[in-house]
């Protein structure tokens, strides 16, 4: 069993969980300890996604965890949480590739596919045997989805689809795409509930072997060096009839699954958070400057306080909007909160632990700069923070700012 982190004895974050949270939470922690954190500093220097330990990640049953039947665990959202926590106190990318897998393109064939398509993709992608990616963004900017230009075109009995997405993670990788496109089939009814009926965004899944799929690695990143992202083209993708998600009508399909991977976020980045705040403690000791460590001198140990406050307030947010979640009351404007919080006060945190780290804190001798450097990927997607500030704002006032 790992030893649990110094800060965990200021503030008994353990005593508020479950056993089997715990275990979730622990074997999480031992894959990123003894898998991940061995070779991550060298995979981020190099761009190199560890391909082969997502099996491993599938037999641990962390893919699609929070999903019932099809080979998925069926776990509380609390020990979901608890997983991306840990992932993410080795690195944002696994967090990443939890979330896009599981929270993204799963989530989505779970709730709106048809009982042939969860069998068809499910259990394989559980196991980690089979690989997805969720395309809504396109290049001109993600946080207009309405304003989206891929179309989905009937041609006969099937759909072709063309358009362009940006910053894909996974779908480089993937067996098969989650792709939004607004429809152009005057057929489809209109459900009056913000669906336009054949003017509709709707999801298709595309096996990425279609022709006239391309999916091609973002280089020249400077954040999440060890994960992949893309662009895609997609240029006469022909897909049959039966490719549709029919329970998926209009924006509040891709929605649903962006909650479910920003509600992941909350967790995860409390997990670098507090993987800056143990470096920068272990450094504080053993340090010494003017013949005392410098965590003996009263300007480190209140930085030290400081980010303990802002990682113990964050968990006990994510548990909060956790337990909320278990029990189907967990809003969007809730998860907002902790998205926004969670971001911005790890990449504080990071910040600050830098500082006590000295001139050594930006070299890959401690993981600082690296989860500074990925937090800021964190920050825009599934929502900036700009959107975020609005959504609660809506919230507060009732008026759309949008």
């Amino acid at each position: 069993m790992t030893t649990a982190p110094r800060i965990d004895q200021v503030f008994d974050f353990d005593e508020l969980l479950s056993e089997e949270e715990r275990d979730w939470q622990q074997r999480a922690r031992a894959i990123a300890q003894e898998r991940i954190l061995p070779i991550i500093e060298d995979d981020f220097e190099q761009k190199h996604f560890r391909k082969e330990l997502i099996p491993e990640l599938g037999a641990a049953g962390f893919l699609g965890m929070h999903l019932t039947g099809y080979g998925c665990a069926g776990a509380g959202a609390v020990s979901y949480g608890l997983v991306c926590l840990e992932l993410e106190a080795a690195d944002s990318g696994w967090r990443t590739f939890v979330s896009v897998q599981g929270s993204l393109a799963m989530s989505a064939i779970h709730k709106y596919g048809s009982e042939e398509q969860k069998q068809q993709w499910l259990p394989g992608m559980a196991k980690g045997e089979l690989i997805g990616c969720f395309a809504l963004t396109e290049p001109q900017g993600g946080s207009d989805p309405a304003a989206m230009t891929t179309v989905a075109r009937r041609d006969g009995d099937g759909w072709v689809l063309d358009g362009a997405k940006r910053w894909i993670g996974l779908a480089s990788l993937a067996d098969v795409a989650v792709v939004w496109a607004r429809v152009e089939d005057d057929s489809l009814p209109s459900t009056g509930s913000g669906n336009q009926g054949g003017k509709a965004v709707r999801g298709f899944l595309v096996p990425t072997s279609t022709p006239g799929f391309t999916a091609t690695p973002i280089d020249g990143k400077l954040s999440m060096r060890a994960s992949v992202q893309c662009d895609i083209e997609l240029d006469g993708v022909r897909l049959p009839a039966d490719a549709i998600l029919p329970g998926a009508e209009g924006l509040s399909g891709p929605f649903g699954c962006l909650n479910e991977a920003r509600y992941g976020i909350v967790w995860g980045a409390m997990g670098a958070a507090r993987s800056c705040l143990e470096v920068a403690l272990d450094r504080s000791i053993s340090r010494e400057v003017f013949g005392k460590p410098i965590g003996a001198n009263q300007l480190t140990q209140a930085k030290l306080a400081d980010m303990l406050l802002e990682v113990e307030k964050g968990m006990l947010l994510a548990l909060h909007l956790g337990r909320r979640k278990e029990a189907g009351r967990l809003t969007p404007a809730q998860i907002s909160v902790g998205k926004l919080n969670s971001v911005r006060e790890a990449l504080a945190i990071a910040h600050e632990a830098r500082t006590i780290l000295g001139g050594d804190g930006i070299t890959n001798a401690f993981p600082v700069m690296r989860h500074a450097a990925n937090l800021e990927s964190v920050r825009t997607y599934e929502g900036t923070d700009e959107i975020h500030q609005l959504i609660l704002g809506r919230a507060l006032t009732g008026l759309n700012a949008f």
